[in-house]
């Protein structure tokens, strides 16, 4: 591992995920640079578990969405296992996944079958959140060393710091859009039905509450009636 071009390309990276303009775009950067980084990674993903379900977050290159499938089908995997932090574990390797895996031998019988050889996973988290875990794979087993592993710890550590900056912006942008449909529905009732400020609002959350519909959908559809010829 020739650390210092590692760290270069490092750096290189977290100027590039400041760039990214959405959370999205940040998933697929962060599972892009696994492959382009981590010497011998042939595919990454980000899985996340919501509710019991496997969902894939963000994926670069075969076999990850298939792998993240089949574990969540059979509620069993490495993957799985890390994001739902079973056993508090922040972090998982395999060095050959063509021999037996006790702890997941329904999943490593399907992993063959993909032609996943090894495997390697770090939990992306900061100290207020857990974001889902990179999960990294290789065709050949033995790919991911104790080197690799620290690489991928270092690469999701610039990732979850990176990616809860991505959400809060994201978020931030979200609430100034939901903000300014609200207030453009409240003008409209009120121009319409001389109502006051207070009354506009009142009738947008009642309707949100009775229809159990979020405060944004039904302003936005106050916005879109009020469009129409």
């Amino acid at each position: 591992m020739e650390w210092q071009r590692f760290a270069e390309r490092m750096a290189e990276l977290a100027r590039d995920l400041l760039e990214k303009t959405s959370v999205q775009e940040t998933l697929d950067a962060i599972s892009t640079a696994a492959v382009n980084l981590i010497e011998g990674c042939d595919a990454a993903g980000i899985l996340a578990v919501r509710k019991g379900k496997a969902i894939t977050l963000s994926s670069c290159g075969e076999m990850v969405e298939a792998s993240d499938h089949i574990q969540g089908r059979l509620g069993e995997g490495p993957c799985y296992d890390l994001a739902r932090g079973v056993n508090g574990e922040r972090t998982y390797r395999i060095a050959d996944m063509t021999r037996p895996q006790p702890a997941w031998p329904a999943y490593a019988e399907e992993a063959r079958k993909l032609g996943i050889g090894s495997m390697t996973g770090i939990l992306l988290y900061t100290d207020k959140e857990d974001f889902g875990a990179l999960d990294l794979y290789a065709r050949r087993p033995g790919t991911f060393t104790k080197d690799m592993e620290t690489a991928g710890w270092m690469l999701a550590s610039h990732a979850a710091v990176a990616l809860a900056g991505a959400r809060t912006i994201d978020q931030l942008e979200h609430a100034m859009e939901t903000r300014h449909a609200i207030g453009e529905a409240m003008g409209i009732l009120r121009e319409r039905h001389h109502m006051s400020e207070d009354e506009a609002f009142n009738i947008l959350r009642s309707i949100s509450q009775h229809h159990n519909i979020k405060l944004r959908d039904v302003a936005q559809q106050v916005r879109t009636e009020h469009e129409r010829p």
